[in-house]
This record gives structure tokens, C-alpha cells and sequence, in this order.
């Protein structure tokens, strides 16, 4: 999946918790098939699950998971990681990794009504509603291109989108892309308090179960700054009257949302040149994103 993948395997899984997790290291350990980019995924027993950075320098979202979550878990209308450890780094792999509890649930199919609005404007107001201590505010390690205002990334937007350009299978109104991703550039700039942001709020880091949202998954990407970016799942997931009753719930202007469709875009349009080949569920996720974006 990327150039600079590390070598795991279950040998590797089992040698590691043996070290430092003793108890659990006789569980059933097997792969799941379905699996993120930034992390290898293995199901450990019936209640645990074992992440494993994919890449070099991929230790700094496992252990800002552990350290951060808390801060923002009791503020969350749903179930979240509950990290049992963060593990050293051995036997020839390089980075941290974690083991936390299994949480039951199928991932939300875009634009299939598994989740409501109102589930997730509770999840992202939830994200919003604690304060940020000072210590996270002046941690370096917590500010991430996702938690910037959205109108800094005009030139590598473009660069993504004459990328795009170059899918000839890419079934997407390029064009209309363009014309909102101008108009939002075109909106004045704004300085917006810091808040947490889960800064990958998508399908495949959301759990539902009987057409409810039972589970936030994945806060590697936890970081401070405009918490925008984390509307984007109205566009991956609701229809167009869910997105009205997201938007009214949460109070939110114009200029607000048009700058959440923007950001929705980028996400989108640097997802299919990287992933085209490698994650055609991602970029089949991200399609619908684009495609409900586009079509207001």
C-alpha cells in the first residue's frame, strides 16, 4: 500500500505481546481482512485488538491516542478505543503499538442511511464541547494540516485535482469540483477558537449498528485547531435532508458549511491518485462523498 511499508506479521504480533503482555500473548490471534492505511489490524481473543503502525514514525498517533482520548472520550454520546497498553518497539519493528478493546459493529455504508443526522451532529458537538487544556494547546505534536483553515491548501488542491484529472476512470464532474472549491477560496478569512478534532471523522473510523452510531474509531489523527474538517462525514454518509438536519442541529452559517464542502473535496481528490489502485473501497467512499458534495 505505500513504498515504505514495514514487514508485519503475526510472528512479529506474537513475539511483542509475549514481551510485554504476557498474559494475553496465548489469545487466537488471526489478521483482518479489512484493515485501515495507517495501521495493520489484528483481532487478539474475543474482546482485543492489536494495531501496528504501517510506516516509518507512525509511533506519534498511537501514543497521542492513548495520552489524548481520555480528554475527549467522556464527552462522546458513543463507545471509543479503550487502550489496555501502548508497546515498546522490538525485534526489528521500529514503532509503538497498541492493543485495545474490540468494540462489536459494521462500518456505516456511504450514502446508505446506517447512521442519522442527529447521531452524528451529537458526535461532532461532543468533539467540540470539551476545552482544550494549555498543555495540548502548546503541544507541537497536536497540530495537524487538518485543524488549519482549509483556505491555506488552494495550491495543493489543484495539484490533486490535475492528478484527478489524469484517472480516466475517475466517474466525477472534475469541473464542478472546481467551481465550489473556488467559491470556497473565495469566502474571507476566519480565526476560529482550537478545538479537538478527530480529524478523519469518515465511515471506515465510525462502527453502527441497527442503523445507530454505536463507536468513534481510530483518534490517531487527534489534533487541535478548526475543528471544520470533522463535518465531512455529512457528505460521505447522510442524504441531502440529513445534511439539512445536521447543518440546522448544529447551528452552523454558510460560510461554515461551504468551507466543510471544500474540505470534503480535498479529502476526496487526494485520496483517488494515491489510493486509485490499492483501496478501491476507499476511493468508492470518497466518490460518494465527492459526487453529494458537488450535488449541493
Amino acid at each position: 500500500m505505500h513504498d515504505d511499508e514495514l514487514p508485519i506479521d503475526e510472528h512479529l504480533v506474537r513475539s511483542l505481546l509475549g514481551r510485554d503482555l504476557a498474559a494475553y500473548a496465548d489469545l487466537p490471534l488471526h489478521a483482518l481482512a479489512s484493515t485501515g492505511s495507517t495501521n495493520r489490524l489484528f483481532r487478539l481473543g474475543e474482546e482485543w485488538l492489536v494495531r501496528l503502525p504501517r510506516q516509518p514514525n507512525g509511533s506519534a498517533a498511537i501514543t497521542q491516542e492513548a495520552r489524548w482520548l481520555p480528554a475527549v472520550a467522556a464527552d462522546l454520546p458513543v463507545a471509543t478505543p479503550e487502550v489496555l497498553t501502548v508497546g515498546e518497539p522490538g525485534f526489528g519493528y521500529p514503532e509503538h503499538w497498541s492493543v485495545v478493546r474490540w468494540i462489536d459493529g459494521e462500518k456505516p455504508r456511504p450514502g446508505a442511511g446506517d447512521v442519522t443526522a442527529a447521531d452524528l451532529a451529537e458526535v461532532v458537538a461532543g468533539l467540540r464541547r470539551p476545552e482544550v487544556p494549555p498543555e495540548a494547546l502548546a503541544d507541537p505534536e497536536l497540530r495537524w494540516y487538518r485543524g488549519k483553515p482549509i483556505a491555506g491548501f488552494d495550491t495543493d488542491f489543484r495539484s490533486w485535482l490535475q492528478q484527478c484529472r489524469e484517472l480516466a476512470d475517475l466517474d466525477l464532474d472534475l469541473d464542478a469540483v472546481a467551481r465550489v472549491w473556488k467559491e470556497a477560496m473565495a469566502l474571507p478569512s476566519v480565526e476560529l477558537e482550537p478545538r479537538w478534532v478527530h480529524g478523519d471523522l469518515l465511515a471506515e473510523n465510525l462502527l453502527s449498528r441497527d442503523g445507530s452510531l454505536v463507536a468513534v474509531l481510530d483518534f490517531g489523527a487527534l489534533s487541535v485547531g478548526d475543528p471544520t474538517v470533522d463535518l465531512i462525514c455529512a457528505w460521505e454518509l447522510l442524504d441531502g435532508d440529513g445534511r439539512d438536519e445536521f447543518q440546522r442541529t448544529l447551528g452552523l452559517d454558510d460560510d461554515t458549511w461551504l468551507r466543510a464542502r471544500a474540505w470534503a473535496l480535498f479529502i476526496a481528490v487526494m485520496t483517488f491518485p494515491y489510493y486509485w489502485k490499492t483501496m478501491p473501497v476507499r476511493c468508492a467512499d470518497r466518490l460518494v462523498m465527492a459526487r453529494a458534495v458537488v450535488g449541493g
